[in-house]
């Protein structure tokens, strides 16, 4: 295959040549022109310095006003004018003013006459649209079918052999090219177009081109008179001859052109490829199309090159002996990208001042992730991976010198840390990259052959250069948009370069070098954004919220690097708080989302493994891993939303919010399920209990929230206590009163008289629901009043019968039948408790309460006469009953006495 990378090489010289002839054209036809407008006007104006004349007088003006000779400018290519035809007459001399009608006034040259604007396409007729554009269209297509056809006819009928079918075929099309030329040439420059009609000429060289694709392939696939490199050749120079000529027909054939020369090579095939001579033609096609999109500034037509060349760097990207000549198509691309399509850079289009180009930058972050596919696929080969770093550093370098460019620095940054992220977990490509795609390298022999010290160095060398160049370029922005593109990337490459070597090497162990690289990195940026606050120039605040962030993030890692288990979470929690306080002395609103984020990262950590540590939290109660998983977090949470709502109750605040009311949940939670089953958050031993000091805490939290929200009327905080007080309701009713009763369970209450489960499943939560009630009587309507009253009064009640059983049948409630004594004391328990209630209800004024007294009564009226009246025997029936009547008469006493008093009568009363 040498003699194909000869002949290529030999197609290569001239074509850049032309490439360069063209570009020395464009800039070249201007300077031409300029200078004949300059001679022409030295020859219309003499030898005379371009200094200002005196005024002229009235009579002067008169007597010197002549008809002006109007001429035309000359062409640039025009021959110059002598100076002897354009020698200026010497002027008249003064005459006394005669009358005349109206003197005429100098006339002066005309300018050039401007193109007639095509007319709106509402005002082209359909007779206009079908005779200028439909049938040209249409015939372009028939000649292109005819040759097709007539070729067909020859084969069939047997008329011309196989060589003169591809002669005639050539000939055809060197015809068809012939004709659009001296069509175009026909035509002129001096057509104005009155409406957008068809081109002509275009179509005719179109057409020529498409058979001239069909003879060369035909000739090659059909008859076999090509080899694939000669083959190969012709196509390539049919695609180059096409956008040559694109330069004089238009965007059509440029698009027929590109396609044409990248799809060329998929024409021909070998059991041989040569990548080399791929690569080199591919470079020479895609400096052609580079070039004639500058020319012309066709931005589709530069897009189209740069997709079709990250498309050709993925065949036999994975085979071992090829790695060099996709490096260099790689760099070759990236380099033709970076001087004739980045605006502001050597021969690019002009560029804006302090705008960012996006076909600028994807231009050449295009060429970067073809690098960066090239390394996985390679495994972290040492050419590919130090070939991807340089064009990194040269991303950094372009968008330094051409602001246009300056899109691709964050980007870039994101696939050197992803490529170093990649090797850090033992990610690749396998070598059939095409057809196979992703494999995971997943046994730990199986190191790619870059191994630490190749990413070790230049992850740290880019980490230095995108970190310290987005520094030192902020104080050469121009607008807030430059300024944090620049940050991103000085953020985001030396963030995750670290953390992802860190896995890599330390292995989430101890590593206090690395945690002292984060710590320096966390000073440098927090340097950063001090400097950056007291700047006044355009985007310095959102550039200093952006190295505000890193610091907080690199404080979070070196945290991590240099503690155990799950100090991850805790990290992230500080994180949040710590970015909180940061967006409350800076205003940067872009710290509010980045505290989101933050929230979402450790609400995830958790919900991956709610024992934050493991299996390994300790058996102490209260001071084990719960504490700092659930209680720091929580805590960093309340701050966090208290900092966060003091500029806004937005949803950062929210969130903040709603995270610190969760992780307060779970952590009461969880350290109530270790301290109950020893340490084993899995083991389910003692549901009463359990369940008692969860409502105790749902209960304590419900009180808390509604006080906090009359505070700080934030909707998370009201929506948060109904919340937990529901659940704790539905605990209450279902827990409590009916599945883990100890009457209905069997289970022991403990060996206590008093200070038993019971205690701690009833009268707790009885006396924390009656301070909810008198915490709603200022916080909610009535009706949640009376919800929770009459559920501290259900638990009350609940509380004195269950002890009064634990008191004649010991720990286990469900025993043998009760006694007399026992029945006879329920009676009176619970006509003492109506009792109290009835005077907490007459002291408090409380109607609630006292209608609940009544519902006591009532129950205890029905107690005595349909259980005891059957089931007491001897004076126990007595004392029951004698008890409750004397009970009733006294709280008849109370209400006429104290309640509904007899309103004194009055003397007329008496008289009467």
């Amino acid at each position: 295959m040498e003699f194909v990378l000869l002949g290529l090489l030999a197609l290569a010289l001239p074509v850049m040549a032309i490439v360069a002839f063209i570009l020395v054209l464009a800039h070249g036809g201007r300077l031409n022109k300029i200078e004949n407008q300059l001679r022409e006007l030295q020859q219309r104006l003499g030898t005379e310095p371009l200094t200002p004349r005196p005024p002229m007088t009235p009579a002067q003006t008169a007597a010197t006003a002549r008809p002006a000779v109007v001429r035309e400018m000359p062409a640039a290519d025009a021959p110059p004018v002598s100076a002897a035809a354009t020698e200026t007459p010497p002027p008249a001399q003064p005459v006394s003013p005669q009358p005349h009608p109206a003197a005429p006034a100098p006339r002066q040259a005309r300018p050039p006459r401007p193109p007639v604007p095509p007319r709106p396409q509402s005002d082209v007729s359909f007779e206009e649209r079908f005779g200028t554009r439909w049938v040209v269209w249409v015939g372009g297509l028939a000649l292109a079918l005819g040759g097709i056809f007539l070729v067909r006819y020859s084969i069939e009928a047997g008329l011309i052999g196989p060589a003169a079918r591809i002669f005639l075929g050539a000939l055809f099309a060197a015809a068809l090219v012939a004709a659009g030329e001296w069509q175009r040439r026909k035509e002129g420059n001096a057509k104005a177009a009155a409406f957008a009609a068809a081109n002509i000429p275009a179509i005719l060289t179109a057409a020529g081109t498409a058979v001239a694709y069909a003879t060369v392939y035909a000739a090659y696939a059909l008859y076999g008179f090509l080899v694939p490199a000669n083959a190969f050749i012709l196509l390539g120079v049919v695609a180059l001859g096409t956008l040559a000529a694109a330069l004089l027909h238009g965007p059509m054939l440029a698009g027929l052109g590109l396609i044409g020369a990248y799809v060329a090579p998929m024409l021909v095939s070998t059991a041989a490829p040569n990548y080399w001579a791929l690569y080199i033609y591919l470079a020479i096609v895609t400096a052609a199309a580079f070039a004639l999109a500058r020319i012309r500034l066709w931005r589709w037509l530069a897009i189209a090159a740069v997709a079709f060349g990250v498309f050709w760097m993925l065949p036999g990207i994975g085979f071992a002996a090829y790695v060099a000549p996709h490096i260099f198509h790689g760099v070759a691309g990236f380099a033709l990208a970076g001087a004739l399509i980045v605006s502001g850079l050597l021969y690019g289009p002009s560029a804006q001042p302090g705008k960012v180009d996006a076909i600028s930058s994807a231009s050449i972050a295009a060429y970067v992730f073809a690098l960066a596919l090239l390394v996985l696929a390679r495994n972290h080969e040492d050419a590919a991976l130090y070939a991807f770093a340089v064009l990194c550093a040269l991303t950094l370098l372009v968008a330094w010198q051409a602001e246009s460019a300056l899109g691709a620095v964050p980007l870039a940054a994101i696939m050197a840390s992803g490529v170093i992220a990649l090797w850090s977990v033992q990610l690749s490509f396998s070598p059939g990259f095409v057809t196979q795609g992703v494999s995971g390298v997943g046994d730990a022999n199986e190191m790619p052959k870059a191994l630490y010290g190749s990413h070790l160095w230049l992850g740290g060398t880019l980490a230095l250069l995108f970190g310290g160049l987005g520094f030192v370029a902020q104080t050469r922005t121009r607008s807030t948009l430059q300024a944090v593109l620049w940050a991103a990337g000085a953020v985001i490459a030396p963030v995750a370069i670290l953390a992802a070597l860190y896995y890599r090497i330390a292995h989430f162990q101890l590593s206090y070098q690395f945690a002292a690289v984060a710590m320096a990195l966390a000073a440098l940026y927090a340097f950063a954004t001090e400097v950056l606050g007291k700047r006044e120039q355009p985007g310095a605040s959102s550039a200093a919220a952006a190295f505000a962030t890193g610091s907080i993030v690199s404080l979070a890692l070196g945290l991590t690097f240099a503690l155990e288990k799950g100090w991850l979470t805790v990290a992230l929690a500080l994180m949040t708080a710590g970015i909180a306080w940061v967006a409350d002395k800076r205003n940067f609103p872009f710290l509010r989302w980045l505290a989101v984020g933050a929230c979402i990262l450790v609400a995830a950590r958790v919900a991956w493994d709610p024992r934050i540590a493991g299996s390994d939290l300790g058996t102490t109660p209260v001071f084990n891993w719960l504490l700092w998983g659930y209680g720091v977090p929580a805590l960093a949470y309340w701050a966090a939303g208290w900092l966060l709502r003091k500029r806004a109750d937005d949803f950062p605040a929210r969130m903040a919010d709603s995270l610190a009311i969760l992780f307060t949940v779970l952590f009461f939670s969880l350290q109530i399920r270790h301290y109950i089953n020893g340490g084993d958050l899995y083991r389910y031993t003692a549901p009463l209990a359990e369940l008692a000091l969860n409502v105790c805490v749902g209960l304590g939290m419900a009180i808390g929230l509604e006080r906090l929200r009359m505070v700080t009327k934030s909707i998370v905080h009201d929506l948060g206590a109904q919340i937990i007080a529901a659940f704790t309701l539905i605990g209450i009713v279902v827990g409590l009163l009916f599945v883990d009763n100890p009457y209905f369970t069997g289970d022991s209450v403990g060996t206590g008289r008093f200070f038993n489960l019971v205690l701690l499943g009833y009268l707790l939560p009885a006396i924390l629901a009656g301070a909810l009630a008198i915490t709603y009587q200022r916080t909610r309507n009535e009706t949640f009043r009376n919800v929770a009253a009459i559920t501290s009064i259900v638990l009350a009640l609940a509380y004195l019968t269950l002890q009064v059983r634990a008191l004649f049948q010991g720990p286990a409630l469900s025993g043998p039948a009760m006694s007399d004594a026992e029945g006879y004391t329920y009676s009176a328990v619970w006509l003492t408790f109506a009792v109290l209630l009835l005077l907490i209800g007459i002291v408090r004024q409380s109607k609630a309460v006292r209608l609940a007294s009544a519902a006591v009564m009532l129950l205890t009226i029905a107690k005595v006469f349909m259980i005891d009246m059957a089931g007491l025997t001897g004076v126990w029936r007595a004392f029951s009953f004698i008890g409750l009547g004397a009970v009733l008469v006294g709280i008849g006493l109370l209400y006429q006495r104290l309640l509904f008093p007899k309103k004194p009568i009055s003397p007329a009363q008496t008289e009467s």
